[in-house]
């Protein structure tokens, strides 16, 4: 053989290898990429051309919906299905679609990734659905606006209902929020169901608003709204990054979850799809996490080699989220109940929960100032309090699989229109609140008035 035919033999073979080298779907993926998520534009438009650039033959189309909007999508349209993936970061909004039979499993290719991120699998065991980040849940804050306002960090959750946070604090609603929905969650399984919402409810009654999405808390933060906001980690540590004057921390009853995502059923792209899994599990995809706009806590502990100085390590500080062991089929139990509950007793009757937190802060402060001890004053205090935190359903009943059918439709204002068992509930439940309120503001009132 003459040496040019030789050399044109080696450079083919050589080709041949690299193709076959390449994953199966990648020399024939479908151009269309169709992802229903819940992230917001700094992740979705960072990380699609990131993909794109690699895959330049696949366009992504990004259809943007909260979570749960997002589940309720992909149940309605499952008979004449048009998504290819569903991404977003609570597992158990993964859970309730895997539950129905909408995803498809999937067999990851890319090598290096642990079983775990502190106590929990990334990876769903029955394989439909898989952990590209980890996330964790805490209080941001703007810096600025707690000096000028002479306030103090805040490290626990407890800490958040103390009187000198009222009117400084903001949330969305979990039924608006997957996210937000995680963060309730693991309040009430870090402390028990009564005594969680009982706290959940004292720190509502300090809240500047509910904000409509979860990324409206970030928004007000930075720009000063409000100067603490409860959030999901990368809000807050992307919002630094981006220069924002604002700070973040994990409190001891915190969880970390790993942020999925999944195939869906009969998609149209499933090759394409695949493709994106593995570039976000890929080396390349995992460092793109760290980008300023993003900044996800990776699940491929090599990646932190990468990372800027003091960004949170999972792998190596054991210490985030190790109080709550997360219990998934808990929170998907009772999802529905949760955010129901949380619409009804905070987010549609904020004024009447903050007039009432704010008599007792009252009471109390002139209680303190006094310097004396007032017997009957305190009794009226503390009955003023029980009222707050009261709650119209046990532990037990909100996890009935009967109960939480009853909750099918979501309230986007006060008076969306609920109709059937779940308008009869909840309207039980409001009316129970308002009088709660009410007499709690009453009481703390009178027992000012002993003072």
């Amino acid at each position: 053989m003459k040496r040019k035919d030789f050399l044109r033999a080696v450079s083919g073979a050589l080709a041949a290898l690299a193709v076959s080298a390449l994953p199966a779907f990648a020399a024939d993926l479908e151009g269309k990429l169709v992802i229903v998520t819940s992230y917001p534009p700094d992740t979705t438009v960072t990380i699609k051309k990131a993909f794109e650039a690699a895959h330049p033959g696949v366009e992504v189309e990004m259809l943007k919906k909260k979570t749960t909007a997002g589940i309720k999508f992909l149940q309605e349209t499952a008979k004449n299905n048009t998504s290819d993936m569903f991404w977003a970061s609570a597992p158990d909004a993964f859970e309730v679609l895997k539950a129905d039979g909408l995803l498809a499993k999937y067999q990851v290719k890319v090598q290096g990734i642990p079983e775990k991120v502190g106590a929990f699998p990334i990876n769903d065991p029955d394989g439909y659905y898989k952990g590209f980040a980890a996330s964790g849940y805490g209080i941001m804050w703007n810096t600025r606006y707690l000096k000028a306002k002479k306030l103090p960090v805040p490290k626990t959750w407890a800490e958040l209902a103390d009187p000198v946070y009222f009117g400084h604090v903001g949330m969305s609603a979990p039924s608006r929020s997957g996210t937000t929905h995680l963060t309730v969650e693991t309040i009430l399984q870090g402390m028990g169901w009564e005594k969680g919402w009982g706290l959940m409810k004292s720190i509502s009654g300090n809240f500047k608003t509910v904000t409509e999405r979860s990324f409206g808390v970030p928004d007000g933060v930075n720009s000063g709204q409000f100067g603490l906001g409860i959030v999901i980690d990368f809000f807050g540590l992307s919002s630094q990054a981006s220069g924002f004057p604002v700070d973040f921390l994990y409190p001891p009853i915190t969880t970390l979850v790993p942020a999925n995502i999944a195939i869906v059923k009969n998609a149209p792209h499933p090759k394409a799809a695949a493709a994106f899994i593995e570039f976000l599990l890929s080396a390349k995809g995992q460092e793109v996490l760290l980008d300023p706009k993003i900044r996800r806590l990776p699940v491929n502990p090599e990646t932190y080699a990468k990372a800027p100085a003091g960004f949170p390590n999972p792998f190596k500080d054991k210490s985030i989220g190790a109080a709550v062991k997360f219990d998934l089929d808990k929170s998907k139990g009772r999802y529905n109940v949760v955010n129901s509950l949380f619409d009804v007793l905070v987010t549609y009757r904020l004024s009447d929960l903050q007039d009432a937190v704010k008599a007792i802060h009252d009471a109390k402060a002139k209680a303190k100032a006094k310097g004396k001890s007032n017997a009957e004053a305190a009794k009226l205090i503390a009955e003023a309090e029980a009222l707050v935190a009261k709650m119209p359903i046990t532990e037990e009943e909100a996890g009935k699989k009967d109960v939480n059918a009853i909750f099918k439709k979501k309230r986007k204002k006060a008076d969306t229109k609920i109709t059937g068992r779940q308008a009869e509930v909840e309207q039980q439940w409001d009316k129970e609140a308002k009088a709660n309120y009410t007499k709690a503001k009453e009481l703390a009132k009178k027992a000012a008035g002993m003072l």
